[in-house]
């Protein structure tokens, strides 16, 4: 099981090069990280090796002058690792605990980024959703994270972003920024960018003055889709109105009843990312029309209801 063993040092040393601040020979490291050789340029060669690996991964290891006979010393730098605090409450973080044991990318980057947040994983049995990883991702985090530009290909049109924020809202990720050529904001689906986004120079992300994270585009999920625009009726009960009316607005209302429910029309060309809207209203919302839409709603309830559909690998 040498992938196991070799993945539990690299754990191992990253901890011990976060530890306390401050750099550490490479005798040090050998020391307190288990799995190396004893001595020698074996040791040397290994540590070497780790050490690509993990600024491969986007991990820094910074190299410094330290006091003693060795010399040089390592060690990562928590501003380099750690993610900005998000202020999250102690709920919400234990909401993100759980949406990351619940949710698998493809690889355990979800787990990792806890760490890089300063806090440790939930353990959970249930495995809710595996969706895939996104190549685009990483550079997407790394453009934020350094206040960076973005070009990339998205949807046949090459585009010049300034990043704003990364969401996952719905089943899907999105980029929301600023367009640099059509002076405009927009929201980009990750999954539909066709290439490796290239970063520009850190800090040559501006955003305008005037910019709007809350509501960057126009387009709401259902509507960035590839199919032809269909309107579809939803009847609101009064509990959640207003939740509904902050997110679609009251121009949207076509009938008011007098049990305080209303009537939405909403225009859609992603049918699935409605879908997946309407789930978080839950029996509060009823589709009405077309009937097309309104039997889909109802065979994918049924499919997701039935028997096997949550068994376990």
């Amino acid at each position: 099981m040498e992938r196991v063993d070799r993945l539990e040092r690299l754990t191992d040393l990253v901890l011990v090069l976060l530890r306390e601040g401050r750099a550490r020979s490479l005798r040090e490291i050998a020391d307190e990280v288990p799995g190396y050789p004893s001595a020698g340029e074996a040791r040397r060669q290994a540590f070497e090796r780790d050490k690509r690996t993990l600024r491969d991964e986007g991990i820094v290891v910074s190299t410094e002058p330290i006091d003693g006979s060795d010399q040089i010393g390592y060690r990562i730098k928590p501003e380099d690792f750690y993610l900005p605090d998000l202020g999250l409450t102690p709920e919400e973080q234990a909401a993100l605990n759980l949406a990351v044991a619940a949710v698998h990318l493809g690889d355990p980057s979800g787990r990792d980024a806890l760490w890089r947040l300063g806090s440790a994983p939930a353990p959970s049995p249930l495995t809710a959703a595996d969706l895939p990883s996104l190549p685009a991702l990483p550079v997407l985090f790394e453009a934020l994270r350094a206040h960076a530009t973005l070009t990339f290909s998205h949807r046949g049109l090459r585009r010049h972003v300034v990043p704003a924020v990364l969401r996952f809202r719905r089943g899907w990720w999105y980029l929301l920024g600023y367009d640099l050529d059509r002076e405009a904001p927009r929201t980009f689906r990750v999954d539909r960018i066709e290439d490796r986004p290239k970063l520009g120079a850190p800090g040559s992300a501006v955003l305008p003055a005037d910019f709007d994270l809350e509501r960057p585009s126009s387009e709401a999920p259902w509507q960035i889709g590839d199919g032809d625009a269909t309107d579809v009726e939803v009847l609101v009960d009064a509990v959640v109105v207003p939740r509904m009316l902050h997110e679609v607005g009251e121009g949207a209302v076509t009938e008011k009843r007098d049990d305080g429910s209303v009537v939405v029309r909403l225009e859609v060309s992603h049918t699935g990312a409605l879908r997946s809207w309407l789930l978080e209203f839950g029996e509060h919302v009823e589709i009405l029309s077309p009937p097309s839409a309104r039997e889909e709603m109802i065979e994918w309830l049924a499919a997701v209801a039935a028997p096997g559909d949550w068994a376990t690998g």
